[in-house]
């Protein structure tokens, strides 16, 4: 009998299937799409990001909730460990100015040619254009293949590694969890993460700024703060800084029905040297043309300044109304400008999911247990990180744990 299905071929599923062929065990992937790996390369598109080199410590505590779950499983599966499995393949790494790790290519494909080489080598079979339509209560798998009727597929050990329900189109579709939730397994519901989020932008900001970056700015929610980008859109705000605080965010609009963003338009100016900018004569100018001269503010900065919360808490959005005249208020609302959001983006357009199968459901080899036999790993189970490299961190390092628990199975007489 095969000694291991894996269900899912993203880098969970390969690197579960690396690890467990490297050890003499007969391996098969299975996946629904027509190739491999598609939301892993396009997310190498713009450059892939593998790990983080931050120390170790701060590293844990961006998986939040699930850092006391993680933590043990990625201490024995490191970044460094990341970086050498992807040397091993012929792909040299370096760190970026931000911290973030990247192959030297910058892209997935090299590496997933050279993991796919390494697959085959070792025996392992991936079927393409197969769906999981159910697991029994043996812990069998069902595939169904194109154009024929579900049938079981027998292994001595199942790892499921099928995704959230992020970018459905590229695979991750959540069509396992009315699967597993028939086996009584409990899995909490699955959320955008890592997304943009809406605001009720006037038509003028619609029609004017939609597309438009804000670059060099600062986010900050509650105790949470982020440096980097935003884009604005007709649906709201999206980007690197307001994904990193997306678990905040939603929690919060999920409690109070909606969250409060402050942005910081000039996060390298004090708010004492930008109030004394602002305290230079300005004789009969505008505010707005003030604000150009004495801080370069740019169309799109000026617009927000207006379409924020005003002191009551209501949606200002009458652009021909004034800014603060006195200057250290008008500083201050350069440095948090209050954006109201009101839901975060749909879950088909955000980056990862949060959600997953409970936690508490997995054994500490990760295996499902009330279903012996049968291991799940990567974004399938309940946790959520920002990008930056800790998202296939987590991924990959659940899989390295979830082949080392099947590896140990499979000697025992529970292997089937």
């Amino acid at each position: 009998m095969l000694d291991v299905l894996i269900v899912g071929a993203g880098p969970a599923g390969l690197f579960a299937a690396d690890r467990l062929s490297a050890g003499g065990a007969t391996v098969t992937v299975v996946d629904r799409m027509p190739s491999p790996a598609r939301k892993f390369l396009m997310a190498g598109r713009g450059g892939l990001n593998l790990t983080h080199s931050e120390d170790l410590t701060g590293f844990l505590t961006r998986y939040r909730e699930a850092e006391p779950f993680l933590a043990p499983i990625i201490r024995a599966f490191p970044p460094e460990a990341l970086a050498d499995w992807c040397h091993d393949l012929g792909e040299e790494t370096f760190v970026g100015s931000s911290g973030r790790v990247f192959p030297k290519s910058m892209k997935a494909s090299p590496l997933l040619r050279a993991w796919l080489r390494r697959l085959d080598k070792n025996g392992v079979r991936l079927l393409t254009r197969h769906m999981l339509t159910g697991i029994d209560e043996t812990g069998t798998a069902h595939l169904q293949a194109e154009e024929a009727a579900p049938a079981p597929f027998p292994a001595r050990a199942v790892l499921l590694a099928l995704g959230g329900a992020s970018w459905p189109r590229l695979g991750s579709n959540a069509a396992w969890v009315p699967l597993l939730e028939a086996r009584g397994i409990r899995v909490n519901p699955l959320q955008p993460a890592n997304c943009g989020f809406q605001v009720d932008w006037s038509v003028f900001v619609k029609e004017r700024f939609a597309g438009t970056p804000l670059k060099r700015i600062a986010l900050s929610h509650g105790t949470d703060k982020m440096t980097g980008e935003l884009v604005i859109s007709e649906q709201g705000l999206e980007g690197g800084a307001i994904y990193a605080l997306s678990a905040a965010l939603r929690e919060r609009i999920a409690t109070e029905g909606e969250a409060t963003l402050a942005i910081d338009l000039r996060p390298s100016m004090s708010l004492k040297d930008l109030t004394g900018k602002l305290s230079r004569p300005r004789g009969k100018q505008s505010v707005a043309t003030f604000l150009k001269k004495a801080i370069r503010a740019k169309p799109a900065e000026l617009a927000l300044l207006h379409e924020c919360l005003d002191p009551a808490g209501e949606l200002t959005k009458n652009l021909a109304g004034g800014l603060p005249s006195d200057p250290a208020a008008l500083a201050q609302r350069i440095k948090a400008v209050p954006i109201r959001c009101l839901a975060p983006y749909a879950i088909d357009r955000a980056i990862s999911s949060a959600g997953g199968i409970a936690l508490d459901e997995l054994d500490d080899a990760l295996m499902l247990r009330k279903l012996p036999g049968v291991f799940a790993a990567g974004e399938m189970l309940d946790w959520e990180a920002p990008t930056g490299g800790y998202l296939l961190q987590a991924c990959v390092a659940t899989a390295a744990r979830a082949a080392e628990g099947i590896a140990a199975y499979l000697k025992t007489e529970g292997g089937r």
